[in-house]
């Protein structure tokens, strides 16, 4: 299927009417096989999100079911819109941030009234060999709001499975993004960044008041079974964050298969929203309750506690 009527195909069924009937819903997409073959916001008083009682945040693997349940924030997993069955194959659909692609979800996001995250775009990269993994967030408004491009590059030779080299043919990123949002001041990494805790350490503690971590991904099933709930649940109690990661799911082709499990753990580091099939369709839904966030880091002040940054630092020079 054409990337352009992908989008469509995977967008259209969002309603504006839809959208705008529960404003305080967010979504995130686990699409099986929905795949064919910027630097970070200053910190205000609504970046932490901390005034907002609470948000509907459902986990779907399945794009008009979310549409139906009246959702304000979609999320889509890594490579959402295209995994190639071909090493380097991406690199000739990759388009500029304002290519027709898009653009397309540009259209949609504001037609729909609904922010999207785009978890795992192949941006045109800076060479005709190499492009870029990019986690775009657009607003209501069909603006992008911000991008983050993938810093940690999936290189390795997964025991049992097949040897990855992510940057033959990606760019890396270098720079750590976060966003102010209707739902909270949001952290953008994307699935291998996942194994590296320093990383959401400057998220919640460099960038301030960050309330949610979106984690789109493609773990493979081998990693998936070991490590996928056992690092988003480290990561949500270290930052005293929600977690909200929407995962690929099933086989792609016979070189590739994602593990799934679309998950949302909150900052206490319990798992509140998940489907009971990993590989199935369907949705399921929790409340982000951002006083949560709140009450966790005052019983258990962390962010006064560290010592790293005053003590350790010093130390280690």
């Amino acid at each position: 299927m054409a990337l352009a009527s992908l989008a469509a195909a995977s967008l259209l069924p969002i309603t504006t009417a839809a959208a705008a009937a529960a404003r305080s819903r967010v979504s995130l997409v686990c699409c099986r096989g929905m795949a064919s073959s910027s630097s970070s916001s200053s910190p205000s008083a609504a970046a932490g999100g901390l005034a907002v009682a609470a948000a509907r945040v459902g986990v779907v693997q399945m794009t008009s079911e979310a549409a139906s349940s009246g959702v304000k924030f979609l999320c889509f997993p890594e490579v959402f819109s295209f995994i190639g069955s071909k090493d380097g194959e991406s690199i000739k659909i990759a388009e500029p941030l304002d290519g027709p692609i898009m653009q397309r979800y540009c259209s949609l996001a504001k037609e729909s009234s609904m922010w999207l995250s785009l978890g795992g775009f192949q941006e045109k990269g800076p060479d005709d060999s190499h492009q870029y993994n990019t986690h775009v967030l657009i607003d209501d408004c069909g603006e992008i709001k911000s991008s983050y491009r993938k810093i940690h590059l999936f290189d390795v030779d997964v025991p049992g499975n097949m040897v990855y080299k992510e940057s033959r043919f990606t760019t890396a990123g270098d720079t750590v993004v976060t966003v102010d949002s209707p739902f909270g001041r949001l952290g953008l990494t994307i699935c291998y960044d996942l194994r590296f805790p320093e990383l959401y350490q400057c998220l919640r503690f460099k960038h301030q008041a960050q309330v949610v971590l979106l984690v789109p991904s493609a773990f493979t099933k081998v990693t998936g079974e070991a490590h996928w709930e056992i690092l988003l649940r480290a990561r949500a109690i270290e930052t005293q964050c929600y977690v909200i990661a929407a995962a690929q799911a099933g086989k792609h082709n016979e070189k590739r298969e994602s593990y799934g499990d679309s998950i949302i753990i909150d900052p206490w580091g319990t798992v509140i929203a998940r489907l009971p099939d990993r590989l199935s369709t369907g949705f399921a839904v929790a409340d982000i309750d951002l006083s949560k966030v709140e009450a966790v880091r005052t019983k258990i002040p962390i962010s006064e506690h560290r010592k790293f940054d005053s003590v350790w630092k010093t130390l280690l020079l």
